[in-house]
């Protein structure tokens, strides 16, 4: 029996969601863009229930293809609002489709996402090394600045805690804690 984060239930999807993705580096666009996409669903609900819908949501929104997702159609909203599968939440909707063009604006000017939002790490991980639940912080200075970044672009449903949970999903940040079988070798 693995120990785990405080956060893990017994859930087998949360379980693998832990052990192979969170906290993992992550650097492809394709990639932060599904994370993104996901955070932004998940703002004001549990994780579980974005995890267990998330293949849902692979296929509602084309493989989280941003260039598709950028010129959805409004049928396709529609569409989009019928499906029982994903978070039928209009202004999250819409918002997918905003942020998939903004993404790419990003990418535009930065030469890719993955650029642009790593540059608030200098381009590596912060190792936080917590010992207790009470140590996660739910955001911090740099999701604040993130957060305020992306919301003068346009972007929607990116607060600062928002944006903390993207970054701990995609290894901008490594908040594994102390009981927990993936906490960091430096903090030990």
């Amino acid at each position: 029996m693995k120990n785990r984060c405080f956060w893990v239930t017994d859930s087998k999807i949360y379980q693998e969601y832990h052990d192979h993705e969170w906290g993992v580096p992550v650097f492809d666009d394709a990639i932060l863009f599904e994370f993104l996409l996901l955070e932004t669903f998940q703002a004001g609900l549990n994780w579980l229930t974005i995890l267990n819908k998330r293949e849902n949501f692979r296929k509602a929104f084309d493989d989280f293809d941003y260039q598709k997702i950028a010129t959805y159609s409004e049928s396709k909203y529609q569409e989009l609002l019928q499906n029982e599968g994903i978070i039928r939440n209009r202004l999250k909707i819409q918002s997918a489709i905003t942020n998939a063009q903004l993404f790419m604006e990003i990418q535009a000017e930065f030469g890719s996402f993955s650029s642009f939002i790593w540059s608030y790490v200098d381009g590596k991980p912060i190792v936080n090394c917590c010992h207790q639940r009470e140590e996660v912080p739910a955001k911090t200075i740099i999701s604040d600045k993130i957060s305020k970044d992306l919301k003068k672009r346009g972007f929607k449903f990116v607060g600062s805690t928002v944006m903390y949970a993207f970054m701990q999903a995609v290894g901008m940040v490594n908040d594994h804690t102390r009981n927990c079988f993936k906490f960091h070798d430096s903090c030990k």
